[in-house]
Parts: structure tokens; C-alpha cells; sequence
């Protein structure tokens, strides 16, 4: 269940991948080129990288409205994610998404969205769907602490746990739904115990730890593929950042910035995780390569977004429904109709 070999450094890799792609997202927001909101997943890297390094290539995946790491985390290439965020023509979802509804299917990823806890339902349909197909498939379905209290999250889990579905239900608790904490919001804060009430395992750890989040959710989907059901996993976490750059909490005063600060100072997960690696005996030539690899990489990535083209005009109406008419356009149905 351990992180080894080059996976270890994969972890690494990831966490920055996603790291230097919001930071970057961030500077084009401010200078205008990434339209409507952003929402970014910095100080909750470890959660995710280690979740997704705990399933395989062909299992399935639901993000949230913090939507920018999770395809970064299941290996997505950083070309089309930041097209996308730029609303442009080779985005991954044709500049049509945006920043909250990244889908990619080359890494698994159905669907993201802004709905609060949107992707529980659409996650436990997917495991349904495995199991109707009869194939061993996973899917992972990411959700924040104020997604528990939506009824979709309880219908949800109460339907994977009468039909054993293999789906992890992964709880990334940052501790705030935009500027409502957990104790203001939850009768019972340990979201864990909401599991028994289900019949399922739920437990909870630390989400800064890469390697703590990996071991619990592989072992968890080691029991879904063999028909043992969910599993609810809580990993807590904190954002670095405001819910999203048209929020602050200087203005709002729902948290303190000394709050913020110890965070950064004392739970950077990409810091902690590095101090692993070298107490370990990583060699920091090593790690220092992988920095470097991946500064080009967001580089690369932004000079791709910055010359892909923005959407024609004449295309709003594509890909918003399915001809069931092969071969005919929407245009044509219109004129028929």
C-alpha cells in the first residue's frame, strides 16, 4: 500500500504539476485573459494526487467546482486544461466549460461541476454502470465539506451501500464552504461518522500527508473491487487561496490571515512531502529536475492557450445536444423544425 519506487517521485511531480498550473491561472485571471470565476486548488495538492495515484488508468473519476487539479492529478496533459480556463477552441471541453467543468475523458475524469456535491450522483450512476457491465472499474467521486449536507450525498451513498457499488467517496475538507465553517454547518463535524449510518467504512486522515491519502484510498479501492462496496474518506485539508479570486477573506472576516499564514508556513503538503523525500535519501537533484520539468511544462502549456484560437460565433449551438439524425447538423434540424 506504500508509495514507492517512481511513484514516489510521481507524487512529487503531480503536486507541483498542479501547484505551478494554478499559480500561473492565477496571473493570466488578474490580467484579464481567463474569464468568470476561478477557483484554484492550492494547499490541497496532497488530497488529490494521492487519491488519484491510488487508482488505476481505467477507473473513473467526479470532480468539484475547484476543478483545475483533479485531471492534473489523474496525469491530464496541461495544454487543453489551460485553453479551457482561457474559454479557447483546443480547450479540453472546445473553451465551452471553463474553469468549473473540466471533463476529460482520456484520464477518466466524467465531469466536474459548479453544483454543489453535483458529481456524488453522477459518481455512484458510473459505479452503477460498472457493475451492470460487469468490469471491475472504480470510480473516484471528489466532493468539499459542504457538499455533506446536500441530500444528494446521502441519497447517494445510501443507494452504493445497498448495491456494494465500487466508488470512494473522497471528502476534501478544507474546513470552510466558501465563508461558512465546518462548526457553523455541521451538527456533527467528524463527516466520517456519517458513514456507519450508511453501512460503510468511513474514516478520516490527513490530507496534507501524499502518502496517508494514497494508502487509505488504495486499500479502499482493494475492497471495491472485489464487491465490498464504498468507502467515505475524509482528508483534511485547508486552501491556501479565497473560495475563488472574486472573494477575499480580508473583506468577508471569516477567517484570519495568522490562520492562513500558519497554514502555509506549517502545512505546505508539497513542502512537507519534499522533506520526506530527502530525509528518505531522494537525491534533491533529483527533485530539483522535476521543478524545472515542470516550470516548462506550465510554460509550454500557457503559450499553447495564448495561441489557440477562440471559438467562432456560428458554433455556440455545438456539442449542446445529440443529433439523433446521423449525419444531420443542428442548423438543419432548426430548418426542419
Amino acid at each position: 500500500m506504500l508509495l514507492q519506487g517512481d511513484r514516489r517521485l510521481e507524487a512529487y511531480r503531480r503536486m507541483l504539476r498542479i501547484r505551478r498550473f494554478e499559480e500561473e491561472s492565477m496571473r493570466q485571471f488578474k490580467g484579464g485573459r481567463i474569464p468568470g470565476f476561478l477557483h484554484t486548488s492550492v494547499g490541497q495538492e496532497a488530497a488529490i494526487v494521492g487519491a488519484c495515484l491510488a487508482i488505476g488508468d481505467n477507473d473513473a473519476m467526479t470532480g468539484t467546482h475547484r476543478s483545475h487539479g483533479h485531471p492534473i492529478g489523474k496525469g491530464a496533459h496541461l495544454n487543453a486544461l489551460m485553453a479551457e480556463l482561457m474559454g479557447k477552441e483546443d480547450g479540453i471541453c472546445k473553451g465551452r466549460g471553463g474553469s468549473m467543468h473540466f471533463a476529460d475523458k482520456s484520464v477518466g475524469i466524467i465531469t466536474e461541476s459548479a453544483i454543489v456535491g453535483g458529481g456524488i450522483p453522477l459518481a455512484t450512476g458510473c459505479a452503477f454502470s460498472a457493475k451492470v457491465r460487469g468490469v471491475d472499474q472504480v470510480t473516484l467521486c471528489f466532493f468539499g465539506d459542504g457538499a455533506v449536507n446536500q441530500g444528494a450525498f446521502h441519497e447517494s451513498l445510501n443507494m452504493a451501500s445497498l448495491w456494494k457499488l465500487a466508488v470512494i467517496y473522497l471528502c476534501e475538507n478544507n474546513l470552510y464552504a466558501f465563508t461558512t465553517s465546518l462548526a457553523q454547518s455541521h451538527g456533527q463535524t467528524d463527516i466520517a461518522l456519517r458513514a456507519p449510518g450508511y453501512g460503510m467504512p468511513g474514516l478520516t486522515v490527513d490530507g496534507q500527508d501524499v502518502s496517508a491519502v494514497y494508502e487509505a484510498v488504495a486499500r479502499a479501492v482493494n475492497r471495491a473491487r472485489v464487491g465490498e462496496g464504498p468507502t467515505l474518506i475524509v482528508a483534511e485539508t485547508y486552501r491556501f487561496d479565497d473560495h475563488s479570486f472574486r472573494s477575499s477573506s480580508r473583506v468577508l472576516g471569516y477567517r484570519s490571515t495568522e490562520e492562513v499564514e500558519r497554514h502555509k508556513r506549517d502545512r505546505d503538503p508539497i513542502l512537507l512531502y519534499r522533506n520526506v523525500l530527502l530525509e528518505e535519501g531522494e537525491n534533491e537533484e533529483n527533485l530539483i529536475a522535476i521543478e524545472d520539468e515542470v516550470t516548462d511544462a506550465v510554460k509550454q502549456a500557457l503559450q499553447f492557450a495564448l495561441a489557440s484560437p477562440m471559438p467562432r460565433p456560428e458554433t455556440l449551438p455545438d456539442y449542446m445536444f445529440k443529433s439523433s439524425l446521423p449525419g444531420q447538423s443542428f442548423a438543419a434540424e432548426l430548418e426542419r423544425s
